[in-house]
Protein backbone atom coordinates (compact mmCIF):
# COMPACT_ATOMS: atom_id res chain seq x y z
CA UNK A 1 0.00 0.00 0.00
CA UNK A 2 1.69 2.99 -1.16
CA UNK A 3 1.81 6.37 2.01
CA UNK A 4 -1.32 8.28 -0.10
CA UNK A 5 -3.32 5.02 -0.17
CA UNK A 6 -2.58 4.44 3.10
CA UNK A 7 -3.07 8.00 4.54
CA UNK A 8 -6.30 7.87 2.92
CA UNK A 9 -6.94 4.82 4.36
CA UNK A 10 -6.32 6.18 8.02
CA UNK A 11 -8.44 9.06 7.27
CA UNK A 12 -11.37 7.20 6.06
CA UNK A 13 -11.29 4.76 9.63
CA UNK A 14 -10.77 7.90 11.80
CA UNK A 15 -13.50 9.21 9.94
CA UNK A 16 -15.75 6.11 10.79
CA UNK A 17 -14.32 5.99 14.58
CA UNK A 18 -15.60 9.59 15.24
CA UNK A 19 -19.11 9.03 13.29
CA UNK A 20 -19.69 5.61 15.36
CA UNK A 21 -18.45 7.60 18.34
CA UNK A 22 -21.25 10.26 17.43
CA UNK A 23 -23.75 7.74 17.00
CA UNK A 24 -23.31 6.24 20.64
CA UNK A 25 -22.36 9.06 21.88
CA UNK A 26 -25.65 9.70 23.67
CA UNK A 27 -25.78 6.17 24.90
CA UNK A 28 -25.13 5.06 28.62
CA UNK A 29 -25.30 1.53 30.02
CA UNK A 30 -27.93 0.41 27.11
CA UNK A 31 -29.92 3.33 27.39
CA UNK A 32 -30.13 6.41 25.02
CA UNK A 33 -30.17 9.98 25.79
CA UNK A 34 -32.00 12.12 22.93
CA UNK A 35 -29.43 15.01 21.60
CA UNK A 36 -32.44 17.37 21.46
CA UNK A 37 -35.35 17.97 24.05
CA UNK A 38 -37.71 20.52 24.76
CA UNK A 39 -38.28 22.15 28.19
CA UNK A 40 -40.65 25.03 28.45
CA UNK A 41 -41.18 25.60 25.00
CA UNK A 42 -37.63 25.98 24.40
CA UNK A 43 -35.12 23.54 22.58
CA UNK A 44 -32.28 22.30 24.40
CA UNK A 45 -29.20 20.56 23.46
CA UNK A 46 -27.53 17.34 24.48
CA UNK A 47 -24.19 18.79 26.51
CA UNK A 48 -22.73 15.71 27.76
CA UNK A 49 -23.14 12.19 29.31
CA UNK A 50 -21.84 9.57 31.94
CA UNK A 51 -22.94 7.41 34.83
CA UNK A 52 -22.78 7.84 38.43
CA UNK A 53 -20.66 4.15 40.14
CA UNK A 54 -20.82 3.20 44.05
CA UNK A 55 -18.11 0.84 44.94
CA UNK A 56 -18.64 -1.69 42.27
CA UNK A 57 -22.33 -0.70 40.97
CA UNK A 58 -23.23 1.50 38.51
CA UNK A 59 -26.35 3.34 40.03
CA UNK A 60 -27.34 5.95 37.59
CA UNK A 61 -26.97 7.40 34.20
CA UNK A 62 -27.26 10.92 33.72
CA UNK A 63 -27.08 13.65 30.71
CA UNK A 64 -27.04 17.15 30.52
CA UNK A 65 -29.26 19.64 28.44
CA UNK A 66 -29.16 23.43 28.04
CA UNK A 67 -29.91 25.87 25.59
CA UNK A 68 -25.99 25.73 24.11
CA UNK A 69 -23.30 23.82 25.05
CA UNK A 70 -20.57 24.57 27.72
CA UNK A 71 -17.64 22.73 28.43
CA UNK A 72 -16.52 24.11 31.24
CA UNK A 73 -18.45 24.61 35.00
CA UNK A 74 -18.49 27.85 35.57
CA UNK A 75 -19.52 28.13 31.56
CA UNK A 76 -22.43 25.83 32.14
CA UNK A 77 -24.07 27.63 35.37
CA UNK A 78 -23.52 30.85 33.41
CA UNK A 79 -25.52 29.57 29.97
CA UNK A 80 -29.42 31.41 30.58
CA UNK A 81 -32.80 29.35 30.06
CA UNK A 82 -34.43 26.18 30.63
CA UNK A 83 -32.08 23.07 31.79
CA UNK A 84 -32.13 19.79 32.50
CA UNK A 85 -30.36 17.03 34.61
CA UNK A 86 -32.10 14.04 33.04
CA UNK A 87 -30.99 10.60 35.44
CA UNK A 88 -31.86 7.11 34.38
CA UNK A 89 -31.86 4.98 37.35
CA UNK A 90 -29.82 1.66 37.06
CA UNK A 91 -30.27 0.32 40.49
CA UNK A 92 -33.45 0.11 42.99
CA UNK A 93 -32.18 3.20 45.59
CA UNK A 94 -34.35 4.41 48.86
CA UNK A 95 -35.43 7.67 48.17
CA UNK A 96 -33.12 9.02 51.28
CA UNK A 97 -30.19 8.49 49.26
CA UNK A 98 -31.35 10.90 46.56
CA UNK A 99 -32.01 13.73 49.70
CA UNK A 100 -28.86 12.71 51.29
CA UNK A 101 -26.57 13.72 47.83
CA UNK A 102 -28.71 16.97 47.65
CA UNK A 103 -28.10 17.74 51.75
CA UNK A 104 -24.34 17.05 51.32
CA UNK A 105 -23.31 18.17 47.46
CA UNK A 106 -24.81 21.50 47.57
CA UNK A 107 -22.67 22.60 51.04
CA UNK A 108 -19.81 20.49 49.54
CA UNK A 109 -20.01 23.11 46.93
CA UNK A 110 -21.24 26.50 48.09
CA UNK A 111 -19.78 28.91 49.62
CA UNK A 112 -21.15 29.54 53.35
CA UNK A 113 -24.00 31.81 52.54
CA UNK A 114 -24.61 30.41 49.06
CA UNK A 115 -25.72 27.22 51.62
CA UNK A 116 -27.54 29.58 54.46
CA UNK A 117 -29.46 30.79 51.07
CA UNK A 118 -30.96 27.35 50.02
CA UNK A 119 -31.21 25.79 53.27
CA UNK A 120 -35.42 26.09 52.97
CA UNK A 121 -35.42 25.09 49.69
CA UNK A 122 -32.92 21.77 50.23
CA UNK A 123 -35.58 20.75 52.95
CA UNK A 124 -38.49 21.28 50.62
CA UNK A 125 -36.53 19.50 47.85
CA UNK A 126 -35.98 16.84 50.26
CA UNK A 127 -40.16 16.37 51.58
CA UNK A 128 -40.60 16.06 47.85
CA UNK A 129 -38.23 13.19 47.51
CA UNK A 130 -39.24 11.53 50.42
CA UNK A 131 -42.65 11.23 49.65
CA UNK A 132 -41.45 9.18 46.30
CA UNK A 133 -40.14 6.70 49.13
CA UNK A 134 -38.50 4.62 47.10
CA UNK A 135 -36.84 5.28 43.28
CA UNK A 136 -36.63 1.50 41.12
CA UNK A 137 -34.36 0.64 38.33
CA UNK A 138 -35.97 1.63 35.09
CA UNK A 139 -36.91 5.05 36.79
CA UNK A 140 -36.39 7.78 34.89
CA UNK A 141 -35.82 11.49 36.97
CA UNK A 142 -35.87 14.55 35.51
CA UNK A 143 -34.91 17.98 37.46
CA UNK A 144 -36.00 20.70 35.11
CA UNK A 145 -34.99 24.36 34.95
CA UNK A 146 -38.34 26.36 34.09
CA UNK A 147 -37.07 30.23 33.82
CA UNK A 148 -39.63 32.71 36.16
CA UNK A 149 -40.66 29.44 37.91
CA UNK A 150 -37.82 27.32 39.23
CA UNK A 151 -37.28 23.55 39.57
CA UNK A 152 -39.34 20.87 38.34
CA UNK A 153 -38.57 17.42 39.76
CA UNK A 154 -40.37 14.51 37.83
CA UNK A 155 -40.36 10.72 38.06
CA UNK A 156 -41.78 8.71 34.89
CA UNK A 157 -42.61 11.87 33.19
CA UNK A 158 -45.19 12.65 36.78
CA UNK A 159 -44.37 16.36 38.31
CA UNK A 160 -43.92 15.91 42.29
CA UNK A 161 -43.60 18.03 44.90
CA UNK A 162 -43.81 21.88 44.37
CA UNK A 163 -41.77 23.48 41.59
CA UNK A 164 -38.88 25.52 43.98
CA UNK A 165 -38.02 28.75 43.14
CA UNK A 166 -34.65 30.50 41.90
CA UNK A 167 -31.95 30.18 39.57
CA UNK A 168 -29.53 29.79 42.57
CA UNK A 169 -30.93 26.32 43.94
CA UNK A 170 -30.76 25.06 40.35
CA UNK A 171 -26.88 26.45 39.83
CA UNK A 172 -26.69 24.24 43.74
CA UNK A 173 -28.06 21.27 41.90
CA UNK A 174 -26.14 21.43 38.93
CA UNK A 175 -22.76 21.84 41.36
CA UNK A 176 -23.56 18.64 42.72
CA UNK A 177 -22.70 16.73 39.59
CA UNK A 178 -20.35 19.51 38.18
CA UNK A 179 -18.66 21.41 40.82
CA UNK A 180 -15.40 21.29 42.85
CA UNK A 181 -16.30 18.62 44.59
CA UNK A 182 -18.71 16.01 42.39
CA UNK A 183 -20.20 13.44 43.11
CA UNK A 184 -18.59 11.69 40.85
CA UNK A 185 -15.17 12.78 38.82
CA UNK A 186 -16.46 10.59 35.81
CA UNK A 187 -19.76 11.65 35.77
CA UNK A 188 -18.42 15.40 35.66
CA UNK A 189 -16.31 14.91 33.13
CA UNK A 190 -18.98 12.80 30.99
CA UNK A 191 -21.58 15.95 31.32
CA UNK A 192 -19.71 18.10 30.15
CA UNK A 193 -17.96 15.92 27.00
CA UNK A 194 -20.24 16.73 24.43
CA UNK A 195 -19.75 20.05 24.25
CA UNK A 196 -16.50 20.15 22.56
CA UNK A 197 -17.86 18.23 19.68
Amino acid sequence: MTFTKLRAHNLLMAWVFCVSMGASAAEVEGHRFDDRIRVADTDLVLNGVGFRAVLMFKAYAAALYMTEKADKPAAVLAVKGAKRIQIKMLLDVDAKEFTKAVNVGIPRNSTEAEGAALKDRMEQFDRSIDAVGKIKKGDMVTLDFVPGKGMVFSLNGVVKGQTIPGADFYAGLLRIFIGDKPVDEKLKTGLLALATK
